[in-house]
């Protein structure tokens, strides 16, 4: 058996569920248009740079989560869904999911972005297992905090590995280990599977692959 691993935002979407949430946010005026949208191209910048400060960044990204009922929530994301994230799902990223899936292989997502983002866009591939950094959440409500080691660099390695082992798995357990990516934050994973692919990756992951031999691939339409 294989293990498949897929990074989200601009590797098998065309853009970002991240920014596009805020920005969704935005649009419906549930977030102030001149407080966050500088913020949100900020933190944005930031990732591309490799500079991220992932718990400012989760501040600001998981306190929307804990100011409305997940009611609401539920109702903003089918529209975000429907508006932002398909139209940004091409055909060559649902046929790469799909065949990975048909081979029997372990598939999952594993992502920076947190899970109410993106639980439903993993669903939308078929992909049944998402790793991604868990908004913490009290009777009912997000309270705007992570809840344990965001996926995010290295952090993707150790969230991965616990899932696996929460499966009674390991990575000696496959014949091949996969992980597609676009940003060169992925370093880590991307060292750590036998099969690394670069997809439409930043110029740092570009230049990586190059070196070091890894596929690079396009997904875009």
């Amino acid at each position: 058996m294989n293990l498949v691993l897929f990074d989200l935002d601009n590797t098998l979407l065309v853009g970002d569920s991240d920014f596009e949430w805020a920005q969704f946010l935005i649009a419906k005026g549930v977030l102030d248009r001149e407080v966050h949208e500088a913020r949100n191209q900020a933190f944005f910048d930031d990732y591309k740079a490799g500079t991220l400060d992932i718990h400012a960044f989760l501040e600001f990204q998981l306190a929307p989560l804990a100011r409305h009922p997940r009611e609401q929530l539920d109702r903003w994301h089918a529209d975000y869904m429907a508006t932002r994230i398909r139209p940004m799902i091409g055909a060559p990223a649902r046929a790469l999911v799909q065949r990975h899936l048909d081979e029997g292989s372990l598939c999952a997502v594993v992502t920076a972005t947190n899970s109410f983002v993106t639980g439903p866009i993993a669903r939308e591939f078929g992909i049944p297992h998402l790793v991604a950094t868990i908004p913490a959440h009290e009777d009912g409500r997000f309270t705007g905090k992570p809840r344990g080691t965001p996926a995010f660099k290295a952090g993707k390695i150790e969230r991965v590995e616990a899932w696996l082992e929460s499966l009674g798995l390991w990575w000696g357990a496959f014949d091949q280990s996969w992980f597609y990516s676009d940003s060169h934050n992925d370093l880590p994973l991307m060292s750590k599977v036998t099969r690394p692919v670069a997809v439409d990756p930043d110029d740092t992951l570009r230049g990586h692959a190059r070196n070091a031999g890894w596929p690079i691939i396009s997904l875009r339409h």
